[in-house]
């Protein structure tokens, strides 16, 4: 589909992969990923081709973070107004999306990238990773909701071990703990993440999106865009809108008899 600094996007069969693709750096993120990353969430999101999204990461880390030279360098409001509030909607746009996304922890996922994973579906991790939020012990505190969605998904007692006692959990205490849903030898995410993708693709298309933003607004993932999408599809369909768009164009007054149920 289209490549951009540090993120590749292609699709085949229904399967987006979305790859972070700087691994000199463990893919850690700077401001060029970010808003590549909330473009092709976007590009995603549009392509009805696509059914379920594999994110994963290029070379030995998932994802470093945030990198510490582009963030550090930048002053307090730039910081503020662009690094934390673009990254939120770049990590929202992802945790958003109407396809399920499957996260590949096929490298160790630390600070920001645990917040990146923490916005997929469906975490799959390799053996040999770590996972941790090391950012108290720079003097910062997770920008990216790393307090907020991920107690949401991975539970207060999980965050608060990592956040605040710098523990880093291997993938098996990260499976134990909810973070992870499912450990598999190093060298065989990709395959048990397209395997699960296909499972998904074998069900109903629209039933699925519709119960992952049920599941996202139970959760309190974006509660008022999805009450708002489900009501206006339920609306969009009606032969009452029908009826008042003829009414409309037509320049008289709707009839909304009974015949309208």
């Amino acid at each position: 589909m289209s490549a951009g600094p540090g993120i590749r996007l292609s699709a085949s069969g229904g399967i987006a992969h979305l790859v972070l693709a700087r691994p000199g750096k463990l893919n850690a993120l700077d401001m060029d990923m970010i808003a590549e990353l909330a473009l092709r969430c976007a590009e995603i999101e549009h392509d009805r081709g696509v059914r379920v999204v594999i994110l994963s990461g290029e070379g030995k880390g998932f994802c470093a973070g945030g990198d510490i030279k582009a963030w550090s360098a930048l002053p307090p409001e730039a910081f503020s107004r662009h690094w934390v509030r673009d990254g939120h909607a770049a990590f929202d746009a992802l945790a958003r999306l109407s396809q399920p996304v499957i996260a590949l922890l096929d490298g160790h996922a630390l600070g920001g990238g645990l917040e990146l994973a923490a916005c997929a579906d469906y975490r799959v991790a390799e053996a040999h990773i770590k996972i941790g939020q090391p950012e108290t012990g720079l003097g910062i505190v997770a920008g990216w909701s790393g307090t907020q969605r991920a107690v949401r998904r991975f539970g207060a007692q999980a965050v608060r071990r990592m956040a605040l006692f710098a523990e880093v959990f291997t993938a098996d205490q990260a499976l134990g703990l909810g973070i992870v849903d499912r450990v598999v030898p190093t060298g065989e995410g990709m395959a048990a993440a397209e395997a699960l993708a296909q499972r998904l693709l074998a069900r109903g298309p629209r039933a699925t999106e519709i119960t992952k933003m049920m599941i996202n607004a139970a959760e309190g993932e974006e509660r008022e865009r999805v009450l708002d999408a489900l009501s206006g599809a339920v609306a969009a369909g009606s032969a009452e809108l029908a009826e008042g768009l003829a009414a409309f164009h037509e320049r008289r007054p709707p009839d909304f008899g009974e015949d309208m149920e």
